[in-house]
């Protein structure tokens, strides 16, 4: 099963992750969670450096429009992320190793959801 990293703020999307725990969802147990306070903190160049470290998938569970801290939250981790794709396509990787979502703090379903489709994703491109 692909190792996944999952950035998630300590507000709202982790709380959703844990919804999702004391709902019985089950996800991987590859998947491997870091609270940080807002996700257009966070750098592009963690995304990319998860990767080399091993993970197969780097998933940003973003605030989306709940975000106490910036009203434009959403954009900013979205151009994060996207910049982080290009990092990594500049370095031969396939930018669909990373990936971006809004999980709100009940949104456990909608966060395994998430993961275990980008689980699949991943390991077609072990595949490939």
């Amino acid at each position: 099963m692909a190792r996944i990293l999952v950035f998630s703020t300590d507000t709202i999307s982790d709380p959703g992750i844990d919804f999702a725990g004391m709902s019985h969802l089950s996800y991987p147990s590859t998947v491997d969670v870091v609270m940080v306070p807002c996700s257009s903190g966070i750098h592009p160049d963690w995304l990319v450096r998860a990767l080399e470290k091993g993970y197969e998938g780097v998933f940003v569970a973003a605030d989306g429009e709940d975000c106490p801290y910036l009203a434009d939250c959403t954009h900013r981790t979205a151009e994060i992320v996207r910049r982080a794709q290009e990092i990594l396509q500049e370095r031969g990787g396939d930018p669909r190793r990373i990936r971006m979502a809004a999980i709100c703090s009940v949104c456990g379903e909608a966060f395994v959801n998430h993961i275990r489709q980008f689980a699949k994703i991943l390991e077609e491109l072990k595949g490939a």
